[in-house]
Parts: C-alpha cells; structure tokens; sequence
C-alpha cells in the first residue's frame, strides 16, 4: 500500500507538472494569437543588431535583480544559491499566470520550502512584491503630478474635464480607498498574517536587508521604465526625455491601480499607453508594438524558462 501510495503521489505531481506548463503554454499561445502581427516587418525593420542587443541586455539586468532580490529576503533566515534563486523565482512566474494579481507566486513558492516554513515565504514575497509596488506608486504619482498640474510648461497636451479628473483622481482615490481597507481591516488574518503582523514583521525584519531589496527594487523601475524609453528611441519617437519618462512613470503607476491577471498585464498596459502617448502625438501602432516587445521579452521569455523549472521541480525540499 505504501508503494502504490507513493507511485500515486508521483504520478499525481507529474500530471500536475504537464498540466500546469501544458495550459501555461495553451494560455500563451491562445494570447499570442490575439496580438496583431500584420506589421510584423515594420517592427523588425526598425531593429538593429546592437539595438535588439541592448533589449535582450535590458531584460536580462530587470530578472537578475528579481533573482538577486528573491535571494537576498530568503537569506534572512536560510542560504540559497543564485541558481536556486532563478529556479524558484521563474518556477513560480510560471505557476502565478492564471491567477489574479500573482496571487498563484505565493503557493508556488512555498512548495519548495517544508511547511513551516509557509508563513516566513508569504511574508517575504510579500515583501518583495510591495517593495516594488512602492517604488512604482511614489515615481508613479510623481509623474501624475508633473504630469497634470505641470504640463503646460512641458507638454503640449489637451485634455477635457472628465479625462483630466479620471485620470488625475482615480488613482488616488483608489490607493486611500485601499489604505482605509487594510486599516479597517487590520486584524483579520489570511495564512496566519494580518496587516496589523505584518507591519510588525517588516519593522522587525533585518534594516540592511531592507535596505537592499529597496535596492534592487529601484534599479529593475529604473530598467524596465529605460526599456520603454529605449524602445521609443529606436521607433524613433521624437519627444523629450522629461516628457517621455514622466508618462513612462504615469502609465505603470495607472496599470499597477488595475487589478489583473499576470499574463494579460500587457492589455491593461498597452491601454493606458495607447492613451497616454497618443495625448503626445505618438502613433499607436508604435506603442502597442513596444508594449508588446516589452511583453514579449519580460514575460513571454522568462515564461517559457519557467516551464522548464516547473517539470523538473520536486517538492519537499529541506529548506
């Protein structure tokens, strides 16, 4: 009985392993082919070799401080090498596509740590993931701010009421109405945490690792936002760098307000975008193209990696 409980426990994470990358990849592929691909050439004449070079370099840098980040919270309280790093990290983007707001991350990650360790891991992604959204909010309502209240000292934009109010309100509005929230609900616990623990945790959690996830926060912003900007350079897009960076800031700060699944982010994305730039001139066919590359090589790549790590993945480890 033991044997064929054993054989059943195997059998039964294989076929979870082909059925989680068998509908990742169904998923993708399904997406892919919603993407409108007429103007293929026209995005492929407008790369270089060194260009398309620096795009693969961009993407690269953006997940190794992901790697590096997920490596530096996981050592407060155990050693993990780099390549353990990128396989739990990947492992989990793969595991986290179906469901809202990477939600899927947290499960997935846990299953490579024992189970009391569960708490700890959901605490540190956790970590991890409002460091990061903390950074995109305070740039984010920088570039709203300068964005709105500065813009006719630097952008030649024309808004009606109800889309200056929107846009300018609706996110703030949405950050207070999420702050009362947890407030509010402050004590009531999910997997064991609260927010009221949580904050207690993170005041506790170790200063110098704070101060290096803040770190890798800041510099995979500062990537992906260059990426973009990058990008707009090479479909030549004539706007000034201030102009440019400053709605860069504004579009992930309105796209990261909107919940969604992971895989569909590059529709909420290339819908702020399309409206933000084309307020600037910007022709929309180039934004939904970088929007696109940015999924393509962000996402879409690391996806795929992902895949492999999550077929070779055996759980229970003595972590």
């Amino acid at each position: 009985m033991v044997t064929l409980s054993h054989k059943a426990k195997q059998f039964s994470l294989v076929l979870a392993k082909l059925l989680l990358v068998g509908g990742s990849l169904y998923y993708l592929f399904q997406q892919l082919q919603q993407k409108s691909f007429s103007n293929f050439d026209g995005i492929v004449s407008n790369f270089s070799a060194f260009s398309l070079l620096g795009i693969i370099l961009l993407s690269v840098l953006n997940w190794l401080f992901e790697f590096l980040k997920w490596k530096n919270l996981v050592s407060s309280f155990h050693k993990i090498t780099f390549k353990q790093s990128v396989e739990q990290s990947l492992g989990s983007l793969t595991a986290s596509i179906f469901t809202p707001n990477r939600v899927g991350e947290y499960v997935a990650k846990c299953l490579y740590y024992s189970k009391e360790k569960t708490k700890r891991i959901i605490f540190l992604n956790f970590l991890g993931n409002i460091t990061q959204m903390m950074v995109t909010v305070f740039f984010g309502v920088f570039g709203v701010l300068f964005y709105f209240i500065f813009s006719p000292f630097s952008f030649d934009i024309e808004y009606n009421a109800n889309e200056k109010g929107l846009i300018f309100w609706l996110p703030i509005l949405l950050v207070i109405l999420l702050s009362v929230l947890l407030f509010y609900y402050k004590k009531i616990n999910f997997y064991g945490y609260s927010v009221e623990k949580i904050m207690v945790k993170m005041q506790l959690f170790p200063a110098r690792k704070h101060f290096v996830n803040v770190q890798y926060s800041l510099l995979r912003y500062i990537i992906f936002s260059h990426q973009f900007y990058f990008l707009l350079l090479i479909f030549q897009i004539d706007i000034p760098y201030s102009d440019a960076i400053l709605t860069i800031f504004t579009m992930y700060f309105l796209a990261s307000v909107i919940p969604s699944i992971h895989l569909m982010d590059v529709i909420i994305k290339g819908s702020v975008a399309l409206f933000l730039f084309g307020k600037l001139g910007v022709n929309e066919w180039v934004i939904a193209s970088i929007t696109i590359i940015m999924w393509f090589f962000n996402l879409v790549i690391p996806l795929l990696l992902g895949s492999f790590f999550v077929l070779k993945f055996k759980p229970k480890l003595d972590l």
